[in-house]
């Protein structure tokens, strides 16, 4: 059969055009590979959402940089149930730094691996992960309720969800399970001190901050306290024996360090061996509860006057939280110190927390019927909150901190509305001899910003742009035709 030339020429045009489609679908299909593999390996794809739930922060970069041994996170989530910026943020962890490494598992299909994790005090479960290193052999289970930061609403008193804390909460982890030592804290029980389920927020605070939190019961004698932990007292009601005085003299003469809270309500004039042990360290607790004066409205809250908002001093403990502006405390009712007097050679104290100028001291006891100042008040600006440092005879130096007000370093509510998170956190550092480490990576928005006139602005251009762009090129293609 004969092929005409114009048959011969259709033919091969169309051969053409059939192989620059297969051409470009390839091309696109190499892209689209080779796009995904830098996207997860790489962690090239740009974060476009409104709060940047999926990018991380300096401090997470710095963290990881100086990660040097394998991490491996498992996420709990059955197929399609992937949380998608989870997901999204493993990633680029896993692009920042190759020692850590992720991977989808469903809960249902592995329960050997929820049964190495759990413990007695941790279960994994769906929607979450778990963070390991076999390095240390240290790991850390996150869930959902880790993923949320909750704050009150100024208007109507409810807590509510106010951001995402993704990142905060798998980079503290990370940091965690890699740590050589963990700082150990140890809740001192056995003294009608506040308890476990009280201290719960405290506990979280402290665990996320990456401390190792334990409770010792201190009248079992067997109990031998490690000068390498930090100790705390949450306002205990009964006194220390004499033996148990003796362990407590001892563990300082190491030097082990000492938080002490002491609530106005707190017998300490009914406990002498434990006002002995406050006095080691010049903490000189006063009877009454610390009043302000109504006319220094700067100096309380909302119209309480015992709802004191402290003047924060400059220590070393504090010159990075008022440097910060990390300095905004609520006391609500606090106690009173006295200031040693010199002549120990051996101890140095320095007020942390001072009320206002004119505030006053009101004794609470069956003949008190109003807060308003009398002419028995001591009137001045009072210590609410110590620290100090003792050289001890073994030549150690043992530090302690005290505070009028528990509930400053223990209270959900006061860490949503002031900086008591940042200076529990300090408080620690300071006693433990640890560097700054608080992870300050905030909260990413919960709610999208609400519209405003500006808004539109950017929405409008693109949709004057695209049928101008689109008008262009139609006149880029039909412009030559028309002349043809």
């Amino acid at each position: 059969m004969k092929i005409t030339p114009g048959k011969s020429r259709k033919l091969k045009y169309g051969s053409v055009s059939a192989l620059m489609v297969v051409l470009v679908l390839a091309g696109l299909i190499v892209l689209n590979v080779g796009a995904t593999l830098l996207e997860r390996k790489k962690g090239w794809r740009i974060d476009l959402s409104f709060n940047a739930i999926a990018s991380q922060s300096p401090e997470t970069a710095e963290i990881l940089k100086g990660i040097d041994t394998p991490v491996k996170i498992w996420a709990l989530y059955r197929k399609g149930d992937e949380d998608a910026p989870l997901a999204e943020l493993l990633d680029r962890y896993a692009a920042a730094n190759p020692q850590i490494s992720w991977e989808q598992v469903d809960p249902s299909l592995n329960p050997a691996l929820l049964n190495r994790f759990t413990t007695d005090s941790v279960t994994p479960g769906s929607d979450s992960l778990i963070v390991w290193c076999e390095k240390t052999g240290r790991f850390r289970v996150l869930g959902p309720e880790d993923y949320v930061s909750i704050g009150m609403d100024s208007e109507t008193g409810e807590y509510a969800y106010t951001g995402w804390t993704y990142e905060r909460s798998l980079t503290g982890a990370i940091s965690y399970v890699t740590k050589e030592r963990i700082p150990r804290t140890v809740i001192l029980q056995g003294h009608g001190e506040m308890d476990q389920q009280t201290l719960a927020s405290f506990e979280t605070l402290m665990r996320e901050n990456q401390y190792e939190v334990a409770y010792a019961d201190l009248t079992d004698s067997s109990y031998v306290p490690n000068p390498e932990d930090l100790l705390i007292f949450f306002s205990p009601l009964r006194d220390l024996t004499e033996t148990e005085l003796a362990t407590l003299t001892a563990f300082a003469g190491k030097g082990g360090s000492f938080l002490f809270t002491c609530d106005y309500t707190d017998p300490v004039n009914e406990m002498p061996n434990y006002s002995a042990l406050l006095r080691s360290y010049g903490f000189l607790p006063r009877e009454g509860i610390v009043i302000a004066d109504p006319q220094d409205s700067g100096s309380y809250y909302n119209g309480n006057q015992v709802w004191l908002l402290p003047e924060m001093c400059p220590t070393d403990l504090t010159l990075d939280l008022i440097a910060t502006g990390k300095n905004h405390l609520l006391l609500a009712g606090a106690r009173a110190f006295g200031e040693a007097e010199d002549g120990d050679r051996n101890l140095t104290a320095a007020v942390v927390l001072r009320s206002g100028e004119t505030s006053y001291l009101k004794a609470l006891n069956a003949e008190t019927v109003s807060i308003e100042k009398t002419a028995n008040d001591p009137q001045g600006a009072f210590p609410l909150a110590m620290e100090a440092r003792r050289i001890t005879t073994e030549g150690y130096v043992s530090r302690a901190f005290i505070i009028g007000c528990s509930a400053a370093l223990a209270d959900q509510q006061l860490y949503s509305m002031t900086d008591s998170r940042q200076m529990m956190i300090r408080i620690a550092e300071f006693l433990l001899r640890l560097d700054a480490s608080d992870l300050n990576i905030m909260p990413r928005e919960a709610v999208r910003p609400s519209l405003s006139v500006n808004s539109s602005a950017v929405g409008s251009l693109i949709l004057v742009a695209l049928p101008l762009g689109v008008l262009f090129a139609a006149l880029l293609v039909l412009g030559p035709r028309r002349n043809s």
